[in-house]
């Protein structure tokens, strides 16, 4: 039994440092409205939390952002979009991959990391993989 300790205190420790790194995550405030989602002008740049009518309430340009918690690429990503300047017009909807595996399969996306421009009514227009150099400067060169 007493061989067994350390590793289970590895384990207990390994355990709360993901809890804390995911309501990290789920604290951070986002540019939706708490009251319910309203259009999202053509001519502002965002980055939102999905929900099942972003889509359609938002104009200008799409792009959905496959993110997971406990993947570095996308918090590295996510660190780049909030830290950097998206441009006019461009709405970047952070969408959680572990919960949305219906959205995963309707566009084909199999890692995170993972971009995909829609259009208005959210069919696919182009996709584009993060992850060996999740930046917005790469976001912008592939999709916009």
């Amino acid at each position: 039994m007493k061989k067994w300790l350390p590793l289970i205190a590895v384990a207990m420790l390994a355990l709360v440092g993901f809890t804390l790194l995911s309501n990290k995550d789920q604290n951070r405030p986002t540019n939706q409205n708490p009251t319910g989602p309203k259009p999202i002008s053509a001519s502002q740049a965002q980055y939102v939390e999905y929900s099942d009518d972003v889509i359609a309430q938002t104009a200008g340009t799409k792009i959905l952002f496959f993110h997971a918690s406990w993947c570095p690429q996308c918090r590295q990503l996510e660190r780049s979009i909030l830290s950097g300047t998206i441009p006019n017009g461009v709405t970047v909807i952070k969408v959680d991959y572990d919960s949305n595996q219906e959205l995963r399969q309707k566009y084909g996306v199999t890692i995170q990391t993972t971009l995909v421009k829609v259009d208005d009514n959210g069919n696919l227009v182009e996709k584009y993989v993060a992850y060996d150099e999740p930046t917005l400067e790469n976001l912008k060169l592939n999709l916009l």
